[in-house]
């Protein structure tokens, strides 16, 4: 008799912005094969519209709200969890109101593991208007204390070709920054500020002194481990709503 297969665990990953195949394979590529376990397989779908580059509090409504009509039927549609591609986690906290399957967010999964391995940490970000997705979110989680500094090598981001061809300047620039924070502002790591940094990860994680975290594989890892244990988040931390008004959130989708 041969080994019991292993039932499939179909994880929505939700893009936070607008976009085509292409874009959405070059997000995708930060899950390589190998670091997916056997069972879980990602799907990543990007939301029908919403905001252009989470550079502003109009973005960021947008995210939110867009993240979170893209989630909303994750449990029904048969996902066993939804990761939440954006460290501005944006929808993160309603879609834990709605859904009863774990969501996880890559900046609140790699803002702990950071804590975890050393006892400052730096968000490096490409440009400083995303400093305020970080500001909202340390702020509700109350980490400030464990944050060494934000900084950014101000830098337009490209949200759908992302560092492709701009290697040889970029991943300088963030090594350069990255330095400064461990010299200047005492940080022990350094967590990417957006997963659609990647690809600096591996040479940036090669070349600095501290642990590099690469938010959207924390993430994913650690929504693997916590469907493996049979784990989600409180429905006491996270009520459902008396009243549930998805039903017209669904009607209002384009």
């Amino acid at each position: 008799m041969g080994e019991p297969t292993m039932a499939t665990r179909r994880i929505k990953v939700i893009v936070p912005i607008p976009m085509g195949p292409e874009g959405v394979a070059a997000r995708a590529a930060q899950l390589p094969p190998h670091l997916v376990s056997p069972g879980f397989v990602p799907e990543f779908v990007a939301v029908p519209w919403g905001a252009a580059l989470g550079d502003s509090y109009h973005d960021m409504l947008l995210m939110d709200w867009t993240v979170f009509q893209a989630g909303i039927d994750a449990e029904r549609e048969g996902h066993a969890g939804v990761l939440i591609d954006t460290v501005s986690d944006s929808g993160l906290r309603a879609l834990r109101s709605a859904l009863t399957i774990p969501v996880v967010g890559p900046g609140e999964a790699a803002f702990a593991t950071a804590m975890m391995l050393g006892k400052r940490f730096t968000v490096l970000s490409m440009w400083p208007q995303w400093f305020p997705l970080y500001e909202k979110t340390l702020t509700e989680y109350g980490w400030w204390d464990r944050v060494a500094s934000l900084r950014s090598i101000e830098t337009r981001p490209d949200l759908t070709e992302l560092l492709a061809g701009k290697e040889d300047v970029v991943f300088a620039r963030l090594k350069a920054e990255a330095e400064a924070a461990i010299a200047e502002d005492g940080a022990d790591v350094i967590v990417l500020g957006s997963t659609t940094m990647h690809q600096s990860a591996a040479y940036l994680a090669a070349n600095l002194p501290v642990p590099v975290i690469n938010p959207g594989q924390v993430a994913w890892k650690q929504l693997e481990l916590l469907l493996s244990l049979g784990l989600s988040h409180s429905k006491v931390a996270f009520p459902a709503p008396e009243v549930d008004r998805c039903e017209s959130i669904r009607r209002a989708l384009p």
